[in-house]
């Protein structure tokens, strides 16, 4: 029997979990995806015990050509229909550009990018069959703000890729019943920092423009199944957003020194 559910890729840990934990206590099914797969196992059991919904996982690394392929087929062999994606997988590269190679930077837009174009193009046709589709992108503040000098140099221009893609989702496809909404968080404390080895730079940060993970979960699916184009968390990163597409270039940059935990220097 088909079977309605979310899927959250980069559900371990973080923002990630938190959306698929907010799912679940509205009675979603869930389908996880990420590449530890005693985590998935883990977090899949709670699921279940703590919600009474059905959850399933997949492993997969979307920086890998094959992985959305293997997302869908799974889905697909499964009889589950996806009908809420969230396309949450993402991570940053803790170097200056010209230390980076080719390879990693490719993984990285893979992950960040093409794998969530991917992941939309092979599921939106079914959400089309239902009418009815809701796509998550999880993007960033840092889509609105000038690129980091500091790291991961393809960081922001990627995210504001991916809220051009939501945005040109909308436009298509909004009159057939899907909607996708762009979730930009500022600074969240989740596991992410540590693991791209960025948490000196996340230390630096002023607890006032710190969130917490769940509080952006809430949120963030909140505004996904109301529909919402764009969802920023909290006022000040709500006027952060606004002051970065009105302010000239270089005063954002100077403004964001003294916030952003040193990326700009």
């Amino acid at each position: 029997m088909d079977t309605k559910y979310a899927l959250v890729t980069g559900a371990t840990a973080g923002i990630g979990l938190d959306i698929a934990k907010e799912l679940a206590s509205q009675g979603k099914n869930i389908i996880l995806t990420a590449r530890r797969e005693d985590r998935l196992s883990e977090i899949s059991i709670s699921l279940k015990d703590e919600f009474n919904i059905e959850c399933d996982y997949v492993v997969a690394d979307l920086a890998q050509f094959s992985a959305p392929d293997k997302i869908y087929n799974f889905c697909s062999e499964n009889n589950y229909i996806v009908e809420i994606l969230v396309n949450n997988a993402g991570y940053s590269i803790n170097k200056k550009f010209h230390e980076t190679s080719e390879d990693e930077e490719e993984k990285f837009l893979r992950v960040l990018g093409i794998a969530v174009i991917a992941l939309t193009k092979k599921f939106i046709p079914s959400m089309l069959d239902q009418k009815y589709g809701k796509i998550m992108m999880v993007s960033s503040l840092a889509s609105f703000a000038p690129p980091s000098s500091g790291w991961g140099a393809l960081y922001g221009p990627v995210k504001t890729f991916v809220n051009r893609f939501g945005d040109a989702i909308n436009i298509n496809y909004r009159s057939q019943g899907i909607t996708a909404t762009n979730v930009c968080p500022g600074f969240t404390i989740t596991e992410f920092h540590t693991a791209s080895g960025m948490q000196d730079a996340m230390d630096k940060v002023p607890a006032f423009m710190k969130k917490d993970s769940k509080t952006v979960a809430i949120g963030a699916v909140k505004a996904m199944m109301n529909g919402r184009s764009v969802w920023v968390p909290g006022i000040l990163n709500k006027l952060l957003a606004f002051l970065c597409n009105i302010l000239p270039t270089s005063i954002v940059i100077k403004m964001s020194s003294s916030l952003a935990g040193g990326r700009y220097e």
